[in-house]
Formats: structure tokens, sequence, C-alpha cells
């Protein structure tokens, strides 16, 4: 029996085979549990927790050299409307996806740069100083994926639009090599989130709870995932994590929002014009 776990309702819901239930409970929860090859899932259990929830917070990380990142949009599939992380997963065959940024009141422009093999969502750089750049021309002198900040001396944008295929401009949350950008505020959301670890693997971060991004990038920079960069990718209702290979399968949706959707009750996810999703390197031993 495949394992399947949906948390819309912000309840968990597990159909476990015997053997991983055996599995799961002969390893810690903290350690990373192997999905794929190049895949690995972990919950952090936040030190100081939320008021509302479970305070667990989900990493998906994923190593770039066996799995391809790629950004999708209705501005590129010429739709009237988004869809959840579930429906852009089974259209655009991901493995895993997540919210690929804030957007515009039109709902379909993505706030800040936003570029991907072939097709641009927006060209215009707004003032978000973290960029995520992926596919690059020359991948044998370049990382696959990497986290920028164009507040660092010697980073130029123009030179990492020359050197990537794809990139995504949102706002920040983490500074290489590790610093949190965000003060201490009443202000605390669900959040899904975009990070890189300090091995180039790209990190799914995912958290129905709400928390401060302070208080969120604290616990992330504490939990020994070796975090060095990430970025905000949406929060509240809209915060959405999906994941299906092989046979283990989860939809998380998020909820909470300060002066939004003040609630945990949110049972489903909401489409959303962009997404964020990866599949298998046509190149990696599988």
């Amino acid at each position: 029996m495949p394992f399947r776990l949906r948390s819309c309702t912000g309840l968990l819901l597990a159909i476990l085979s015997l053997g991983l239930s055996a599995l799961l409970l002969a390893r810690p929860a903290s350690d990373w549990k192997g999905i794929a090859p190049g895949m690995d899932l972990r919950y952090v259990s936040a030190k100081n927790p939320s008021s509302v929830g479970d305070s667990r917070i989900v990493i998906l990380r994923m190593d770039p050299g066996q799995w391809q990142l790629e950004a999708a949009g209705i501005t590129q599939t010429r739709e009237s409307a988004g869809h959840t992380a579930r429906d852009w997963s089974r259209s655009r065959n991901f493995s895993a996806a997540i919210n690929a940024g804030m957007f515009d009141k039109d709902y379909k422009t993505h706030l800040g740069y936003m570029g991907s093999v072939g097709h641009i969502n927006n060209s215009h750089r707004n003032t978000y100083q973290s960029v995520a750049a992926f596919e690059p021309r020359d991948s044998q002198s370049l990382p696959r994926f990497r986290i920028f900040d164009l507040d660092d001396p010697g980073t130029h944008f123009q030179d990492i639009l020359k050197d990537y295929a794809s990139v995504l401009q949102n706002l920040r949350l983490v500074k290489r090599p590790g610093m949190n950008q965000w003060p201490q505020q009443e202000r605390k959301w669900s959040e899904a989130a975009l990070g890189e670890d300090d091995t180039g693997r790209i990190l799914f971060i995912y958290s129905r709870s709400p928390f401060s991004m302070y208080d969120l990038n604290n616990e992330l920079l504490g939990a020994g995932i070796g975090l060095v960069a990430a970025q905000h990718l949406e929060g509240g209702p809209e915060a959405q994590l999906y994941l299906h290979v092989g046979t283990t399968e989860m939809e998380l949706c998020g909820s909470y929002e300060t002066s939004f959707t003040e609630n945990d009750s949110n049972s489903a996810a909401w489409p959303v014009p962009n997404i964020l999703g990866v599949h298998p390197r046509p190149s990696a031993t599988r």
C-alpha cells in the first residue's frame, strides 16, 4: 500500500505500508528519509513552537545533478487560470512542485524578474535582493542551481541572465552564507520557500504552522540542514507543496496569515498562476 499524506486540513492522514511504518519507527523523526536517488525528505520540529498547528517544517532536498528545476506559468501555457501544485505536477510531469513566488493583481505576472527557458513572464527587475538561477548555459563550469544575493560585491544581474537560462527573483529570507535578513515582527503566516544548502542542493521548504519570518529563518538556520540562502515564495493559504514520487505522495497547503486568514481552517490548495517543479534529469541514473 502506498504512503499518501494530505494535510490541507491541518490534520495528517497517513496510510502506511508495514515496511514503511517499521522504517519510520526505527528512525528519529529528524532524520532525512530517502524518497528517490538524489531526493530526501525531512521534518524539522520547531524549537520555539508556533501557537498554531504542529510546528513541523517540511524540507524536501534535491540534488540538481539528478533533478531538473523548472519554472512554469499561465503566461507560458496561455491558459486563463492557474492550478494547484498537484494539478501543475500532473500537467507538467513534475515529481514535486511549490509556489514560484508572489504575483501581481492580474493573477499571472510574477513580482520581480521571472524568466525560464524560452519564456519571459516578467522582464522587470524590482528591489528584491534574492535571485534563484538554474539551468546554466555552461553546466561544466557553473553550478546547476544557485541563489544569488544582488547586494554581494561582484554580483551583477546581467551576468546572471547571461550565465543562466532560468532566473527567478523573489523576496529574500536568508542571505549567504546563512544570515537572517528579517527583523522580528508580529505578522506571521504559513510559508513556502526556496533554499540552497551548503553543497548546492535545492531545498523546497514548507510550514503550515505560521511563524514570523524572523523566527522561521532562525528555526531553519538552527536545524542542521546546511541552509546558506533562501527566498520567500508565498505565504498564507496560497502556500503549498506537492510531492509524488513512487509510492510516496503528499499534498500540503497553508492557511494562517495575519490580517487575512487568522485561522487554521483552510482545507484545500488554492490555484496559483506560476509554479516551480522538478523532474528527473534525462541523464540521471534512475
